[in-house]
């Protein structure tokens, strides 16, 4: 017969919890109502590493009972569970789930009959680390607003009574961390003893540790009112009508928060028994055996070394035509550059030498008659008018795709005038350049007198 695991990853401590023999993974199988109808064992962290904690206890688990088909661990929040996902692949777990606290609680509470009658509730988890206050819909198993704090946690609580127990004078102050850990434990021990119980003493290497109800409940009277402050806040600001609180987490059990958020809340107040091992009991009723998926189909060999061709083939056909055209434009670009520097160099000279306003009354003569040629031309309609130059979005996308086919265009141009005799023609294609007559540096010599 199959049996499940239940884990719940805390501050504090990392809870496993089993069903009991004779009670199987099924819902309704289990009995949540008998408090011993789990297992529940808890492994405290100390200096390791939660997550390797964890890893370690599922480990054991599963190796002293091969019977175990599925397991749930609970977990608090994303990154606390992307660290626990990390450590189980290293060591390469796979049938598992993970599940958030709040709906193993849930899952818990519903199943024990805690909620019963209630739609809207607020989880009140106070734990070794903080404290999380969700309010959440028990239909529909959505959160509809939470909220976490460390002001107030079961490890604050406990250097209460730490300090109030080096201030009484009956334990001296530990000289090193390890005794001040040793110290806190004891506290700690303390702290859940009272309980059940109205007053404890436990010696330790540093004095004794005593400690009444009433003195606990006087030290931590502000940090639980302003829990309950807190709860209170997030209940207004989630808008929802909540009906009920319940208390989970390992310091749900001291006696005076359940009494400070009835007369804070005003709403029933709900305690579990064992609120510290909530979590992992519902996490156990979670577990589901994984489902086998079937293997995915390897990558085929033919479609894989048809696609390196694919793309071996595309690019030098667009990178070639690419160079061709920026060849052959830089080439254009290139002659005309020359051809203006020429032109400059003439123009230098005829103006060092005396010619600038002639030349510069041939070009105001030969520009309006270029002005004029072009007014007669656009008179004339024609279809070759008609056409749009090519637009710049080719030029600027050439490299993205081949060049589309030139057109030759016929253009009706006048031939240019008849070369006069004092025109050299310097680069052909290009205007030719008008020299002129140079006046004669001394007058000719008289004739003589007839």
């Amino acid at each position: 017969m199959s049996s499940v695991l239940g884990v719940s990853v805390g501050a504090g401590a990392v809870r496993v919890a089993r069903p009991h023999a004779g009670n199987s993974a099924g819902r309704g199988t289990v009995q949540p109502q008998a408090a011993d109808a789990f297992d529940v064992q808890a492994v405290p962290v100390g200096e390791r590493r939660v997550e390797e904690l964890a890893a370690d206890a599922i480990g054991a688990v599963l190796t002293a009972d091969p019977r175990i088909a599925a397991t749930a661990i609970a977990y608090r929040d994303e990154q606390h569970a992307r660290a626990v996902r990390a450590e189980l692949a290293r060591r390469q777990f796979t049938n598992y789930e993970l599940v958030p606290d709040v709906i193993a609680a849930l899952e818990y509470l519903e199943f024990s009959g805690e909620l019963q009658g209630f739609g809207t509730v607020a989880l009140y988890d106070l734990g070794a680390s903080g404290l999380s206050v969700t309010v959440v819909d028990t239909a529909s198993r959505q959160v509809n607003y939470t909220e976490r704090t460390s002001d107030i946690s079961g490890d604050y609580l406990d250097s209460l009574i730490r300090e109030q127990q080096i201030a009484s004078g009956r334990i001296a102050h530990p000289p090193d961390a390890a005794g001040l850990a040793a110290l806190d434990a004891l506290c700690r021990t303390a702290k859940e003893q009272l309980s059940e119980s109205s007053a404890v003493a436990l010696p330790s290497t540093e004095g004794l540790v005593l400690l009444s109800q009433e003195n606990f409940e006087a030290l931590i009277m502000l940090a639980v009112e302003s829990s309950a402050r807190m709860a209170r806040d997030v209940i207004l600001r989630s808008e929802q009508p909540v009906q009920a609180v319940a208390l989970i987490g390992g310091c749900a059990q001291i006696p005076l928060v359940a009494r400070v958020l009835r007369r804070w809340l005003g709403v029933p107040v709900l305690v579990p028994a064992n609120p510290g091992t909530v979590a992992a009991r519902g996490a156990t009723l979670l577990a589901r055996p994984m489902r086998q998926r079937p293997a995915a189909a390897p990558f085929p060999a033919a479609f894989e070394n048809s696609i390196p061709a694919q793309h071996d083939s595309n690019p030098p056909l667009l990178s070639s035509a690419g160079a061709v055209e920026k060849f052959s434009r830089r080439r254009e670009i290139s002659i005309a550059g020359v051809a203006v520097g020429a032109l400059v160099v003439v123009a230098a000279i005829g103006v060092s030498l005396g010619w600038g306003p002639q030349v510069l009354e041939h070009d105001s003569q030969s520009s309006g008659a270029a002005t004029s040629s072009a007014v007669v031309t656009t008179t004339r309609p024609s279809p070759e008018t008609t056409t749009v130059a090519p637009s710049t979005t080719d030029a600027t996308n050439e490299s993205l795709a081949a060049p589309p086919p030139r057109r030759e265009t016929t253009t009706t141009t006048e031939a240019p005038p008849p070369p006069g005799p004092n025109t050299i023609t310097i680069i052909p294609g290009l205007p030719p350049v008008i020299v002129p007559t140079l006046p004669p540096l001394f007058p000719a010599p008289a004739g003589p007198a007839g």
